[in-house]
Parts: C-alpha cells; sequence; structure tokens
C-alpha cells in the first residue's frame, strides 16, 4: 500500500497524458524506505515500478517484524510477573525502565509519549499502544487509511442509527395494543439496533480494507506521508527561526501596548465614601432620637 501511495502523490495526470516526479519519488523513496535510488533507475511503466518498490517496501516490512518483537520483549522486561491490572508505574518501581522505554519510544520510533503518558497503562494497554508506535513509524500510510474508512464509516452508521432511532420512537407506543411497555420495548430495540450497527461497522471496514487497491487515486493520495529527506540549510534554518521569535516578541509586545492603551481609554475614576454611612436603624444623626429611616431618611428621600 505505500508503493501505491507514492506512485499515485508523484504521478500527475493532465487529460491523455500521465508524468512522474521522478526526483520526487527518489527523493521519498530513500525517506521512507531508507534505500538509495536514483533517477535513471526509475521504471517509467507504472507496473513495472510497482513492482521495483514493492521490493524495498518488503525490506521495510522486514525491519517491522523485529521491532515488533523488540518493542513486546521491553514490555515484558518491564512488567516481568506482575498482575494484568497492575500499572506500568508500580510494575517499574524505581528501576527506570518506564522511563528508558519511552525515550527508545521517542529515539527509534519517534512517538511523542512520554513516561507520564505511559505510567498509568497495564500491560494490555501499553503492549497496544507501543505496537500501535511501531505501525506509525513503519506502516503510517495503512494506519492513516484505516483512521479514515473507520472515520467515513462511523459517521455514516451513526447517522442513520439515529434516523432508524426516529423511526423507532413514533412507532414504538403501538406496542401498547400488544400489552407491552413502550417504553421496555423501545430500550431493548434500541440496544439491539445499536449492537447490530457496529457489528457492520467491523464488517464494512474489513470489506473495505481488503478491496483498498480498487479505491480511486484520490483517496490513495490523501493517505501519503511526507517522509522525503529534506536538505534544509542550517543558516537559513537559523535565521528563519531567529526571525519567527522576534516577528513573535514584536507582537507580544504590540499586544501589551494596545491592552495598557484600552486599559488607560476605558479606565474609570473609582468612587470613594469617605463619610460613614448610616444604617436604616441607627439613630438619625439630627439628634430626634428617632431612627434613621423614621426620621432624615424619609425626609431626604
Amino acid at each position: 500500500y505505500p508503493v501505491l501511495t507514492g506512485i499515485s502523490r508523484f504521478t500527475d495526470k493532465q487529460g491523455a497524458q500521465v508524468s512522474l516526479d521522478r526526483e520526487g519519488l527518489v527523493d521519498w523513496v530513500h525517506g521512507r524506505f531508507n534505500h538509495e535510488l536514483s533517477v535513471d533507475e526509475v521504471k517509467l511503466n507504472r507496473d513495472d515500478l510497482k513492482v521495483q518498490l514493492i521490493q524495498y517496501s518488503k525490506q521495510t516490512a522486514g525491519a517491522s517484524g523485529g521491532m515488533h518483537a523488540q518493542a513486546t520483549e521491553k514490555v515484558e522486561d518491564l512488567f516481568g510477573r506482575a498482575d494484568a491490572d497492575v500499572t506500568a508505574s508500580l510494575a517499574s518501581g524505581q528501576s527506570g525502565k518506564l522511563e528508558a522505554l519511552a525515550t527508545w519510544l521517542q529515539e527509534e520510533l519517534g512517538n511523542r509519549n512520554t513516561a507520564e503518558d505511559l505510567f498509568r497503562m497495564n500491560r494490555a494497554e501499553l503492549t497496544l499502544a507501543v505496537n500501535g508506535a511501531v505501525d506509525d513509524k513503519f506502516h503510517p500510510e495503512m494506519r492513516r487509511m484505516e483512521r479514515q474508512i473507520l472515520l467515513n464509516i462511523v459517521d455514516d452508521s451513526w447517522k442513520n442509527h439515529l434516523l432508524t432511532m426516529d423511526h423507532l420512537r413514533s412507532s414504538v407506543g403501538l406496542k401498547g395494543y400488544a400489552q407491552m411497555d413502550p417504553k421496555v420495548e423501545y430500550k431493548r430495540e434500541g440496544m439491539r439496533l445499536f449492537e447490530s450497527m457496529w457489528d457492520s461497522i467491523g464488517e464494512r471496514v474489513t470489506d473495505l480494507i481488503f478491496r483498498m487497491e480498487s479505491f480511486n487515486d484520490d483517496f490513495i493520495r490523501s493517505t501519503w506521508v511526507d517522509a522525503r529527506t529534506r536538505h534544509d540549510d542550517a543558516h537559513e534554518a537559523g535565521r528563519a527561526a531567529q526571525q519567527s521569535a522576534q516577528m513573535e516578541s514584536n507582537t507580544a509586545a504590540q499586544r501589551a501596548a494596545a491592552g495598557s492603551e484600552g486599559r488607560a481609554e476605558g479606565s474609570v475614576d473609582t468612587v470613594r465614601v469617605e463619610e460613614p454611612r448610616i444604617g436604616r436603624n441607627s439613630p438619625c444623626p439630627c439628634g430626634s432620637g428617632k431612627k434613621y429611616k423614621s426620621c432624615c431618611m424619609r425626609r431626604d428621600g
């Protein structure tokens, strides 16, 4: 499948003419399969080119198998004989194996999970996360294709399920004629429809994945992952970073100045009452002996 995505990505169709970006394809093959290929060695026929690139893809697939075994060995070494429900933090203790595993995932697989993200996982969850990291490294196009298919099917199935539930709500009242509680029947039938929806999702996803080669080029091209080697100049990269930092600094200063000006223009003087406040039930200050609410307060209105 990665070969299909690469060929589709670097093939441009304009009417009846088809052109191949051989330079871009060679750069992608080097970054994706770690294989040196010259432009002259690229086959111009699509079928021959597919056979040529599949050989490099198989070599990468073999490397992924070894990486899977190494990842599984690290997880087993971390948990040892611990129970299945024990978290990684308790299983590793102060041995530093969890931190070493997180470092290995970042350096070897480019995974962004830290030790803090892994320490609450049990054996099954950590195994699943580690295997997923290996697949993201060696099969990124396949993983992206699976996610897109699953997302589209779940979205479509959920909309149809909601529409079916609306129809069920409008017709479940007829169950009352059969001496059945409509609420109970609605819940029971809704649960059955929900389980049926999930079963159909699994079947449809599996069916489409096994027929992935029949997809159109637009969908295959959308799952392409940029693995080309980059030849950026170090000085240009440093200069760009400095310019970006300078722009961010100027923007922050402008925002701060604008905020201070807005506060200065819209500021309101604080009103302070210097005289002591007289309570409603306090003696009136005029000396009449009455309460303030019954004397001067009523008069001042």
